[in-house]
């Protein structure tokens, strides 16, 4: 009987990680929720990660989409509490609008909230698009953004993460890996009336300044079906705060 309560009890959380990353980056996240009885999948979505040797030009978001909607099909997963960070917020809003029915929950971590229509590029500030686009130009052949890897990017990366420990901060650097920049310039797909029913979190890190992210948190503090929560963390609390976020995740399942 136990067993069985522990069993009804479990939530299955899905961690879609954000561009540049991979699944690695939930790596002291992940044991934190197993350890409460939870089932947690955190793939790498295709051309980054372990997957970058997969990477060409037309990776664009419906890609990624498709990346975790086949997870949730051939895992026979239900009932998810689907988490998306930063850049993926894009790509849990296209799963929540293709597989509604598979989800309970979905939880935008720092993340983009993108309406029918938009892409990523919409939303970002337009003088880091500026910079985004010629870096694609001058160093991606047209069609990859590079990773925000050390030298001009410095202050943006330290702002933007706040990681004190240099093990910590150099264990990051050598996973993140070239985005395929579709993804940033397709558009989301969001006509689905059953997905915009389901309950969704809005997670703001506090320590990350980002007036978009602003924008959605105001959003979230008020509009009906919307939980809002904070973390007094920067941008990367699976790195540097795991179990502040792992209990914020935990508490979404409730």
């Amino acid at each position: 009987m136990e067993a069985q309560a522990r069993a009804l009890n479990k939530t299955t959380y899905v961690l879609v990680h954000s561009a540049w990353h991979g699944g690695w980056c939930w790596n002291k996240v992940t044991p934190l929720l197993r350890a409460a009885g939870n089932d947690v999948y955190a793939p790498t979505l295709t051309g980054l990660g372990e997957r970058s040797h997969l990477a060409h030009p037309q990776i664009g978001l419906e890609t990624h989409v498709q990346d975790v909607v086949n997870v949730l099909k051939y895992e026979g997963l239900n009932r998810v509490i689907l988490v998306g960070h930063s850049s993926s917020g894009a790509v849990i809003t296209g799963v929540a609008d293709r597989v509604p029915e598979l989800l309970a929950r979905v939880v935008y971590l720092d993340a983009f909230v993108p309406d029918h229509g938009q892409s990523l590029m919409d939303l970002i500030p337009a003088d880091r698009r500026q910079g985004m686009e010629q870096r694609v130009q001058r160093e991606g052949r047209g069609w990859l953004l590079p990773s925000l890897a050390p030298g001009p990017w410095d202050p943006f990366l330290r702002q933007a993460w706040q990681i004190a420990d240099e093990d910590a901060r150099q264990w990051m650097l050598a996973r993140l890996a070239a985005t395929p920049f579709k993804i940033f310039s397709d558009p989301v797909h969001r006509t689905n009336p059953a997905a915009d029913r389901l309950p969704r979190t809005f997670v703001r890190c506090l320590h990350w300044p980002n007036p978009t992210f602003d924008r959605h948190a105001a959003t979230a503090r008020q509009a009906p079906g919307w939980r809002y929560r904070e973390l007094p963390t920067s941008h990367e609390p699976f790195v540097t705060h795991p179990q502040d976020l792992a209990t914020v995740l935990l508490e979404a399942a409730a």
